[in-house]
């Protein structure tokens, strides 16, 4: 009964920490504790192409606790996130760097933004990182993005 308990457990765990792969539209949060929701994000690669929604589940406005959604290559992020921070507002992204996959603008408490964006070219299985690039949330705010 305590490893049924136990399995059971960890999966709901791994299942409030992933966004699901059956899915070509996702839904991520970011509040004013400079958190994401969930730790990776799945997707098929029969999908195509992706929408992944924003929603600012905090209070604080943009230009004290703006969020957005970047994805880069994993050996890629941190120096497109510290890029992102010398591009400035609005967005902190570095405007025309192809190391940039994907990036939705920066939103404020209570707002919600969307990207869409093609994975065709993307590989099933490669190290993918999506962040925030508001300055500094980076370091907290980063998850897997995972294509199988």
């Amino acid at each position: 009964m305590r490893t049924l308990f136990a399995t059971l457990a960890l999966a709901g765990f791994s299942m409030c920490s992933t966004a699901g792969a059956q899915e070509c539209s996702q839904t991520i949060e970011g509040n004013d504790q400079i958190q994401f929701n969930v730790a990776e994000i799945r997707v098929s690669a029969s999908c195509g192409e992706v929408t992944i929604t924003l929603r600012h589940t905090g209070q604080l406005p943009a230009t004290a606790m703006g969020h957005n959604w970047v994805l880069t290559a994993t050996p890629d992020f941190n120096a497109v996130a510290q890029a992102g921070a010398s591009a400035g507002a609005p967005n902190y992204v570095p405007q025309g760097d192809a190391r940039v996959l994907a990036a939705s603008t920066i939103i404020g408490g209570g707002e919600e933004t969307s990207v869409t964006f093609d994975i065709s070219s993307l590989a099933a299985g490669g190290d993918y990182t999506y962040f925030c690039s508001f300055p500094g949330h980076y370091v907290l705010m980063n998850g897997k993005f995972i294509i199988e």
